[in-house]
């Protein structure tokens, strides 16, 4: 299976009774696969894999994967604790899911090979592909990560971190280990600010959090930079995507609050965040409609 086009991350709606809202899900996740989405990753970063309990994310992956129908691969998360991590697979398998998200095991560290271990433990439990999330204290190096590429159900990292040395000499060792095959992520928040400079190192794909809820924006952007158009590119990048940034910045957990207020600004009622996140203030709610019109009017021009 090869990847392309933007992955898509959907927010998960939540209803009155604070549950998730199978309906408005299947309605987000059918308009980012008719947009286009090169993938669907259920019920991950953007979809507050955090706050989510196992069955939710079990209940996200089912309904993904049904409205899919196969026109796109559909993904969800699962990490933590090996034991929950292990359960989160079965579930996510039973749902019908192409794959899984590996997530770090949070709040402890441990050494490469320790990590390595963790990995193919989850990738043994299942046959479904597994792409594993390189962020946090889970950072392989270019060893680790040529023996993650080896195991034959691993096939992608999705990159956290941003640093592009380390990052390119994994990209060179896993590549001499496992071919061209294996799929490398950016998965930076507002990817397209280093989308340039991530394929400049042999990493073409990226999660776009924009798609969720203004995929004319982001699929201008794509297809500017696939087609060399460094113009409209730039435009896009000087517009919207870095004033989009700097508002992200302003408070810790806008990186999720912000795509999911702006699914809301674009008449779909998924509901606020769960805490420990917050949802913006008014004051960054209108400045985040004021991005959105003006992205929408960049990429129409």
């Amino acid at each position: 299976m090869r990847f392309q086009g933007i992955l898509f991350f959907p927010v998960t709606p939540f209803g009155a009774g604070g549950g998730v809202d199978e309906d408005v899900l299947a309605r987000h996740v059918a308009a980012g696969v008719e947009a286009g989405a090169g993938g669907v990753f259920a019920a991950c970063g953007t979809g507050e894999f955090h706050a989510l309990s196992p069955a939710e994310v079990e209940t996200c992956a089912r309904v993904a994967a049904a409205v899919s129908a196969g026109r796109a691969p559909v993904f969800a998360a699962a990490g933590g604790p090996l034991p929950v991590a292990l359960d989160q697979v079965r579930r996510i398998e039973r749902a019908g899911a192409d794959g899984v998200l590996l997530m770090p095991p949070y709040l402890v560290g441990g050494p490469p090979d320790g990590l390595l271990e963790y990995v193919r433990a989850v990738a043994a439990a299942t046959s479904l592909r597994v792409v594993f999330y390189r962020r946090g204290q889970a950072v392989p190096g270019p060893r680790v990560a040529a023996e993650l590429a080896a195991l034959p159900n691993v096939v992608g990292i999705k990159d956290g971190v941003g640093d592009m040395e380390a990052m390119q000499r994994t990209v060179l060792a896993v590549r001499r280990a496992a071919g061209d095959g294996f799929a490398f992520f950016n998965g930076l928040p507002t990817a397209e600010m280093t989308v340039r400079a991530y394929r400049a190192i042999g990493v073409p794909l990226y999660s776009s959090a924009v798609f969720a809820f203004a995929p004319e924006i982001a699929l201008r952007f794509h297809q500017a930079v696939e087609k060399g158009d460094d113009a409209t590119a730039q435009a896009l990048l000087d517009g919207f995507y870095a004033p989009l940034s700097e508002l992200r910045e302003q408070v810790e957990g806008y990186p999720v609050a912000l795509v999911k207020a702006g699914v809301r600004l674009r008449g779909l009622d998924v509901g606020g965040v769960r805490p420990p996140l917050l949802d913006p203030t008014p004051e960054h709610l209108r400045r985040l409609e004021e991005l959105i019109g003006r992205g929408l009017e960049l990429a129409a021009a």
